[in-house]
């Protein structure tokens, strides 16, 4: 490994990580990383964002020498790196997800490792629907509360990996048959099978009717890309407009993981209509944290990558 200067001559070895996809100038992840890396007094720790496609993953990651300590992932690399893993923790092999890969050894006896973190990061994110404002994570009365909640009953949008980790989320939490709600039925195969996997049964229909789910709904999940649920948005206002002045409408908590508008469509009409909304910057926040004690084995600093996500999207 190369050597780096820390401090009165010492020298440390330089580690390193990083966030591959394609497009990958948007991930906010490199914010993240660095917070914690400067909080946790890291020295010699460097974290990137690689421009990375499907077709040159494998030669990207069969090129990373032993300094590497572990990569995030975003979506199709999900699953494409699956082929090329030498473990897979239980939770990313039935969900068919991976967005974290952790170098364990050197040399000829190096293994990679994957594991998913979204799990965590969906779990945590929506306990803070449940906590006060300024909670930097959800603590135990938030978590039962959200368990009562999703009884109540769950509603997913969209059918990619990601509800496929909100699946798994939802089950960790009691609730085993989750409505999803997608714009082709023909296109759940992946989901589907990663549900039975699982050992959960959700049942599918199609997008046009999850607003009216939702009125009823103890947690929904948004899984679609942003403006994807815009129409839904435009429904659900429209169903809301007969409620009762001053009375709320909804009561469960809403979790968009699209968090490009901070504020999106879907997200400004639960809010309107009384419903709790938990960005999906708090995902990103708390899917990292779990990343950042993976591969650097220290408690992630929490407040400080969490300060440093907000001056991030208020720039």
């Amino acid at each position: 490994m190369t050597p780096v200067e820390a401090g009165a001559g010492a020298l440390v070895a330089v580690r390193r990580a990083a966030v591959l996809g394609h497009p990958i100038g948007h991930s906010l992840s490199p914010v993240l990383h660095r917070a914690a890396y400067a909080a946790l007094g890291l020295t010699g720790w460097e974290y990137s964002a690689l421009d990375v496609t499907e077709e040159t993953l494998a030669e990207v990651v069969g090129g990373l020498d032993d300094s590497w300590a572990g990569l995030s992932l975003t979506m199709p690399l999900k699953q494409t790196i699956i082929g090329m893993l030498d473990h897979i923790e239980p939770l990313a092999e039935v969900t068919g997800a991976v967005n974290t890969v952790v170098f364990s050894g050197t040399g000829g006896g190096r293994t990679l490792v994957g594991t998913n973190t979204d799990v965590y990061g969906l779990v945590t994110a929506l306990g803070e629907g449940f906590t006060a404002p300024d909670a930097s994570s959800a603590d135990v009365t938030g978590v039962e509360a959200l368990r009562a909640a999703v009884r109540r009953g769950a509603v997913v949008l969209g059918a990619g990996a990601t509800a496929s980790s909100t699946l798994a989320a939802l089950a960790e939490l009691g609730q085993a048959s989750a409505n999803v709600y997608v714009r082709s039925l023909g296109r759940t195969g992946d989901l589907q099978r990663a549900a039975h996997r699982m050992g959960v049964s959700p049942r599918f229909h199609t997008i046009d009717g999850a607003a009216r789910a939702m009125l009823t709904a103890g947690v929904v999940v948004s899984t679609l890309p942003a403006h994807g649920a815009d129409a839904v948005a435009g429904e659900l206002t429209g169903l809301l407009a007969d409620r009762v002045p001053g009375e709320s409408a909804l009561h469960g908590v809403l979790l968009d993981v699209s968090y490009e508008p901070r504020t999106t469509a879907l997200s400004a009409a639960w809010r309107a209509g009384g419903g709790a909304v938990v960005g999906g910057q708090r995902m990103l926040l708390h899917q990292a944290v779990e990343q950042v004690r993976l591969m650097t084995g220290r408690i992630a600093p929490v407040q400080a990558m969490s300060d440093a996500l907000d001056r991030a999207l208020a720039s």
